[in-house]
């Protein structure tokens, strides 16, 4: 059974769509089957795996509305193990048309009741806003990683969506884990970086992952090529920071495999 990890915050330009795609990305590269779901009207998990918004004819609006099965949507990635649900603008208007379904906070969950069985991994990626399709994909979820910007403002919006999971927790998902808080777009360089980072160690200790995401111009530059950074550069502190923060996710939840030649196995 695929575990779910949502990757959600009620903020924009925190490195959350990004985390999404490098992430799941780095698990299909460590050889786990992944699926990307792109809970976020804008898209963006779709375009930067290559896919052009043009040519996508089904997406999560047509899962959630029309009750069209996922596996008529799935599309394959170049990346090896990944796999993609598309969004769409169209995802927009779902808030409204799903507002009077009698089990609305839960038709995602229905949604991937059989992606489960089919993957090792499913990485939702949220939408900026704390509207019907986050909370249906926190209901969804086993888990949630929380992205953290390391600069002044960087514990905007964390209270909201802190309170947002208590409440699902307490009526929709009390299965709900907070997987991590993520340290993003850190620059060694300034001391407002190490600030923010030893401020957020101090109010959530255990909770915050090891691993740091380095601000990294290779992971800027691939999403114009369509690429997870893994894909666009093998070498670059981006990709060893995903990859490290997929191996940490993999060791919190004791799914570490040991290498035999090329193949890794449990």
């Amino acid at each position: 059974m695929a575990k779910i990890i949502a990757i959600a915050i009620q903020k924009g330009g925190v490195g959350k769509t990004t985390t999404a795609i490098n992430l799941a990305a780095s698990l299909a590269a460590l050889d786990y089957k992944t699926l990307l779901i792109d809970g976020d009207p804008q898209a963006n998990a779709t375009t930067g795996n290559g896919f052009e918004l043009k040519n996508i004819q089904l997406s999560l609006y047509d899962c959630m509305v029309n009750e069209t099965p996922a596996n008529q949507i799935i599309l394959e990635t170049e990346t090896p193990n990944l796999y993609v649900l598309p969004s769409h603008v169209d995802l927009v208007g779902a808030e409204i048309e799903l507002i009077n379904h009698p089990n609305r906070e839960h038709i995602l969950s229905a949604v991937l009741e059989e992606q489960k069985k089919q993957f090792d991994f499913i990485i939702i990626d949220c939408s900026p806003s704390l509207g019907l399709i986050t909370i249906n994909a926190l209901t969804a979820a086993d888990s949630i990683i929380i992205p953290v910007q390391c600069e002044y403002f960087a514990l905007e919006g964390l209270g909201k969506l802190l309170n947002t999971v208590k409440i699902v927790q307490a009526r929709l998902n009390p299965s709900l884990q907070i997987e991590g808080v993520l340290m993003t777009m850190y620059d060694g360089r300034l001391r407002l970086s190490n600030q923010v980072v030893e401020e957020i160690k101090n109010h959530f200790e255990d909770l915050v992952f090891n691993t740091i995401i380095h601000r990294n111009t290779k992971l800027s530059e691939a999403p114009s090529f369509g690429k997870p950074v893994i894909m666009y550069d093998a070498v670059c502190s981006g990709t060893v920071n995903y990859l490290n923060l997929a191996k940490e996710i993999l060791q919190k939840n004791n799914l570490t495999k040991i290498k035999n030649e090329d193949k890794i196995i449990d």
